[in-house]
C-alpha cells in the first residue's frame, strides 16, 4: 500500500472512530435521560394510584408503607397478596425494590409488630426487608375502591365471566345454566385451585351467582344472601361458625342454596395480578412483575 493511500485509510477510519463514539454517546445520553425521565420515587407511584384512580385520601386506611421510605427511588415493583417471605427473595432476584401487597405484612390488620412482644417471626421478616432495603406499601382501601373494584374486575377476568359483568352489578352476575359441581370445576380449573370447600347439592341448578371475595364477614355475607338471593354465593374465607352454618341450615330447611369457598388469597390474588396490568402503561419505564404469595396451607 503506498503513502497515500495508507493516509487515506487512516483518516477515514479515524473518522469511522468519531462518528462511532459521537453515536454512541448520543445513545447513551438518551438512555441516561429516558431513565432519569421514568424513574420515580415510592411516593411517587402511591400519589399517581390515588390520581389514576380519581381516589382521594382515605383517613386511618390500613394503606400504609410497611417498610421503606417515601423517597426511595424505585428499581421494580411487584404485585401480590402477601409479602411473604418467599415473595419478599423472589423480589430480591428480580431486582425489584417495591412491593405493592393487599393484604398485611405482619400478620394484623394494622401490621402493629409489637403485637405480640418480641415476636421472632415478625423481626427477621422485618430485618429481611432492611437489608435489601426494600419498600413494602399495603394497597387495600384504594384498590377497592377504583371503579371498577380491580380486585373484583381481575376474578371475572381470571375466571371469564367478564362478559357476563354490567356496571350496574354490585355482587351479582348471571351466567349459563350449570350444576354446582360444574361450577366448582370451572373456578378450580381457571383459578388453579386444587380443592374448595362447598355446601349444598352439587347436582344444584346456579345460574344467579353472587361474588364477595376476600374475608367480608358473615354479616356482609349472609346480608347478599337475603338480600341477591343467589342459587350460589362465591366467597374467599368464612367464620365457620356464621357462613357455614347460616347455609347448612337453610340447605337441611329445603332451600337450594349453595356456598363456594375458594379461599383467601385465591379469591383476591387475581385481583393483585391484573393490577399488573392496570399499573404497567402508567408506568413504562418501571417493570412491574406480579408474584402470586399462594395459600399457607397443605391438604393432608
Amino acid at each position: 500500500m503506498n503513502r497515500r493511500k495508507f493516509v487515506n485509510n487512516t483518516l477515514t477510519a479515524a473518522g469511522g472512530l468519531a462518528i462511532a463514539g459521537v453515536t454512541s454517546s448520543f445513545a447513551s445520553d438518551r438512555n441516561a435521560h429516558f431513565k432519569a425521565q421514568s424513574a420515580k420515587t415510592v411516593q411517587q407511584i402511591i400519589d399517581m394510584v390515588l390520581k389514576a384512580g380519581n381516589l382521594k385520601p382515605i383517613p386511618n386506611t390500613v394503606d400504609t408503607l410497611k417498610s421503606g421510605s417515601p423517597e426511595m427511588v424505585v428499581n421494580g415493583i411487584v404485585t401480590t397478596m402477601f409479602a411473604t417471605t418467599a415473595v419478599i427473595e423472589q423480589a430480591v432476584k428480580l431486582g425489584a425494590n417495591f412491593i405493592i401487597a393487599h393484604e398485611p405484612t405482619f400478620f394484623n390488620h394494622v401490621d402493629n409488630k409489637e403485637m405480640v412482644p418480641n415476636n421472632p417471626v415478625v423481626k427477621q421478616k422485618a430485618e429481611l426487608l432492611a437489608r435489601h432495603n426494600i419498600a413494602v406499601w399495603r394497597c387495600h382501601d384504594y384498590i377497592h375502591s377504583i371503579k371498577p373494584d380491580v380486585v373484583g374486575y381481575g376474578f371475572l377476568k381470571k375466571t371469564n365471566w367478564l362478559q357476563y359483568y354490567k356496571p350496574t352489578d354490585k355482587y351479582t352476575i348471571t351466567l349459563p345454566d350449570a350444576t354446582l359441581q360444574q361450577m366448582v370445576q370451572h373456578l378450580k380449573q381457571t383459578l388453579n385451585i386444587p380443592h374448595l370447600r362447598v355446601v349444598g347439592d352439587l347436582n344444584q341448578q346456579c345460574r344467579r351467582v353472587t361474588l364477595i371475595p376476600g374475608a367480608a364477614g358473615g354479616l356482609m355475607q349472609m346480608t347478599a344472601a337475603v338480600a341477591d338471593q343467589p342459587d350460589v354465593l362465591v366467597v374467599g374465607e368464612v367464620s365457620e361458625w356464621e357462613t357455614a352454618e347460616y347455609f347448612r341450615d337453610g340447605n337441611l330447611q329445603g332451600r337450594k342454596m349453595a356456598l363456594i369457598v375458594l379461599g383467601h388469597s385465591y379469591s383476591e390474588e387475581p385481583g393483585m395480578e391484573y393490577f399488573v396490568e392496570w399499573l404497567q402503561p402508567k408506568l413504562p419505564g418501571i417493570k412491574i412483575t406480579h408474584i402470586a404469595s399462594g395459600e399457607p396451607f397443605k391438604w393432608v
